[in-house]
């Protein structure tokens, strides 16, 4: 359900050619570039212009930082409700009183008393509009929490907080933008998850010494699924103009607390051009989503080209069993595919539960964000900096006490003849719980992430399948390598 507010088409159409969303240049591209690249450049500029509009209706702001950073409020005179805070969506109330409920639940009913429900209320954009400032250039003790070995910021620790943000925002959406707690789920009858993650997009390097403003509001809603769309922007060090660091988008999905079957999301008021475009563009990213995967590779055979790049590579380097992995030849060194994989095997504990007593999908994001930059670091022997994360899969949710293993390979590589950096590196991570008594493993998420080696000479190491699924798998890794390069290069043009 959507209700449009009257607009003017010229102030649209002037709008969409301001933002450049005009697809009338680079016509040659693969039209998934194109899409992708003008979703990436347009979503900035939206996103800009919609927070402009909704500032420039409220009067009187401050701005107050309570307590950590766990909670970020805008008060203005002319509204009574709190316009940007962050809902705790993370460990609500002692995990003995979540066992206690849990017992005390098994005897009883699930029926879903759905005429108990409150009526959906259509929210505006900026009703679920969320921000959080992490004083990385103002408070030397807050940047220490989050630094690394080179002096750079944690990522994995920032995708922790955008996942949380995310959860936030789409809670918002549901409750109305006066909560300020989130309380337990029982009482709403509904829960939130995250389905998946469609890009992480860095669109410059990561400044420690500035502040960190992390926002993010929906764009779209479906039946009863949710887009978000998140940024990172660097604020302060008395510069007039905020720089965005970083784009991305979460798909969200509604649960019923009781049946856990799909529940009925809060539709959308759509009241301005820039908001039609956005929700436009949440519903063009869904269908992007869907039908891409019905072209992944576990479905469909390859496409010509590829198949063809795959059989190039294989004459080139597949061939000479004879040589032993590791070896270098005149056209780089040689690592088998299976020898890049590395993992580690840990128990879940409840201090990093989510509000539905869950693992929180944050802490598993950055748990596989730093196995994987791991493995990076030893294939191009040095350090690395992230560029993307290509994309993750949330399909089970991993239990509190359960068994994790997590697995990463390097799925494909690229030299400078073939990217503007030293070397490129695309990693696949896959998360599965094990069954302790069978010894079976469920996969619970896909990850997959770019990082580069931006500095120094890169070395010449060709990750080479050696089965078919792993050929797949370098294929899929050569599509989001080759997805990313047009996006930084048409961004940067």
């Amino acid at each position: 359900m959507i209700r449009l507010v009257g607009h003017s088409p010229n102030r649209f159409i002037k709008f969409l050619h301001g933002c450049g969303l005009a697809l009338t240049t680079r016509l040659s591209l693969p039209l998934r570039f194109v899409e992708e690249n003008h979703d990436v450049n347009a979503m900035d500029r939206l996103l800009k212009t919609v927070k402009d509009i909704m500032i420039s209706q409220w009067h009187g702001q401050t701005l107050l930082i309570i307590g950590e950073y766990q909670t970020i409020l805008l008060l203005y005179e002319s509204v009574t409700h709190l316009l940007v805070s962050i809902m705790p969506i993370r460990k609500p109330g002692l995990w003995s009183e979540a066992l206690l409920n849990t017992s005390n639940a098994l005897g009883q009913t699930t029926e879903t008393s759905l005429t108990n429900q409150d009526p959906l209320v259509p929210r505006h954009m900026y009703d679920s509009y969320t921000e959080l400032i992490l004083p990385f250039g103002s408070s030397a003790r807050r940047k220490e929490e989050y630094i690394n070995a080179s002096g750079g910021i944690r990522m994995g620790k920032l995708m922790e907080h955008l996942d949380s943000l995310a959860g936030s925002i789409s809670y918002k959406h549901m409750l109305g933008p006066g909560v300020q707690t989130l309380g337990r789920i029982q009482e709403h009858g509904f829960y939130i998850v995250t389905a998946s993650v469609d890009r992480l997009d860095m669109l410059t390097p990561l400044d420690p010494s500035k502040d960190l403003r992390l926002s993010g509001q929906v764009i779209h809603t479906g039946r009863s699924s949710m887009e978000v769309a998140v940024k990172m922007e660097t604020i302060g060090s008395g510069q007039p103009d905020y720089e965005t660091v970083l784009l991305g988008r979460f798909s969200m999905v509604c649960r019923d607390a009781n049946t856990h079957k799909a529940r009925p999301v809060n539709p959308l008021i759509i009241s301005t051009p820039e908001e039609r475009s956005l929700f436009a563009m949440g519903e063009h990213t869904k269908k992007r989503r869907q039908s891409g995967a019905l072209r992944s590779l576990s479905r469909v055979p390859p496409n010509w080209a590829e198949a063809k790049a795959l059989h190039d590579f294989y004459l080139q380097y597949g061939q000479s069993d004879a040589e032993e992995p590791g070896e270098s030849d005149t056209t780089g060194e040689k690592v088998w595919m299976g020898d890049t994989r590395i993992g580690n095997c840990m128990i879940m504990f409840p201090q990093e539960r989510n509000v539905h007593q869950k693992v929180f999908g944050g802490y598993l994001m950055r748990l596989a964000y730093e196995l994987g930059v791991a493995s990076a670091i030893l294939l191009t022997r040095g350090p690395v900096r992230f560029l993307s994360l290509d994309g993750i899969s949330f399909t089970q949710p991993v239990p509190i006490g359960s068994i994790l293993r997590l697995r990463s390979m390097i799925l494909h590589t690229s030299t400078p003849s073939q990217s503007e950096f030293p070397q490129l590196v695309h990693v696949g991570v896959k998360a599965n719980v094990v069954d302790v008594m069978t010894g079976s493993e469920q996969t619970t998420n896909d990850f997959r992430f770019t990082w580069c080696k931006d500095e120094g000479e890169g070395i010449p190491r060709k990750v080479v399948p050696k089965t078919y699924t792993e050929a797949m798998l370098w294929l899929e890794g050569r599509r989001a390598l080759e997805l990313g390069e047009e996006i930084r290069g048409l961004r940067q043009k």
